[in-house]
């Protein structure tokens, strides 16, 4: 929703301001400008990535308009997921949890959180480091490294689409000069025109360079920052995780495990120690 709203005060202030100085908004309508500009960069783009990248940046950056980030009912939801399997590892064993963890989906244990399950990159993440607690003696110094190194590579993962959308938009006010110098080019050959066309000419080559800085500076970065946000705010659940996962092996009852987790969620986010007791009490 704030994506639209940006989109739409950014060309309101831009367009906005050209009118109150009377300009002729007809001269910024210039589509072929905006054919050369967007079509190499879209070729520019298809040149420095592969196939993988193309496919990741196509998925995310409809995410911008869509993705609102992990809120308090998701976080409640994994820390609850959490201390059950904790609960039922410290009552019944270790083994007592192998078949929810190796297929999640048809588990009583998830299926009274579904909204974690819909996140399949935290239920990968929570079964394959719980297997790895069953199935070996690890240490939980051993165990957040291990997750520490999974965590670095999603991280990276993730950020590609937002680098790659960043690199697109600092590539563009030089397009935008490339079109304009093509304009001067088409403007020369009219130089034994009156001065009238020859303005007009002029001023349409012109319109180049101003696309070009305006989809940069004002759409293109913006969208890839907030990429850069999302895949920040993505982190964010992977690490309550490994906090409470790294403290339950280290011997912390379940309960504080969950705590210690609850700790590290951001303030908009973060449930009340009351609203976790009472969640986990349900």
């Amino acid at each position: 929703m704030f994506v639209i709203i940006g989109i739409v005060v950014v060309l309101g202030a831009v367009i906005g301001g050209y009118l109150l100085e009377h300009g002729n908004i007809h001269l910024l309508f210039q589509p072929v400008e905006l054919l050369i500009i967007g079509g190499a960069a879209a070729g520019a783009f298809f040149i420095s990535s592969p196939l993988k990248v193309i496919n990741s940046v196509l998925k995310n950056t409809m995410r911008v308009f869509s993705a609102k980030g992990a809120d308090k009912g998701e976080f409640l939801e994994v820390l609850g997921v959490l201390n059950a399997i904790f609960t039922k590892m410290r009552k019944e064993g270790l083994i007592a949890i192998e078949a929810d963890i190796e297929n999640p989906a048809e588990s009583p244990v998830f299926n009274k959180y579904p909204g974690i399950l819909k996140n399949h990159h935290a239920v990968t993440f929570i079964c394959d480091n719980l297997k790895v607690i069953i199935s070996t003696n690890v240490t939980s110094f051993e165990l957040e490294n291990i997750m520490e190194l999974e965590m670095e590579a999603h991280h990276h993962e993730a950020m590609i689409p937002a680098h790659s959308v960043s690199k697109i938009a600092d590539g563009l006010p030089a397009l935008g000069i490339v079109a304009a110098v093509l304009g001067v080019v088409l403007t020369m050959a009219k130089i034994s025109e009156p001065p009238e066309v020859l303005g007009h000419s002029i001023g349409a080559a012109l319109v180049g360079t101003f696309l070009g800085v305006l989809l940069s500076y004002g759409f293109v970065g913006p969208i890839g920052t907030h990429l850069e946000h999302i895949a920040e705010e993505d982190s964010v659940l992977f690490k309550v995780i490994k906090i409470a996962l790294v403290a339950f092996v280290g011997g912390a009852a379940p309960q504080i495990a969950v705590e210690y987790a609850r700790r590290v969620i951001p303030s908009n986010a973060k449930p009340g120690f009351a609203e976790l007791e009472e969640a986990m009490r349900k």
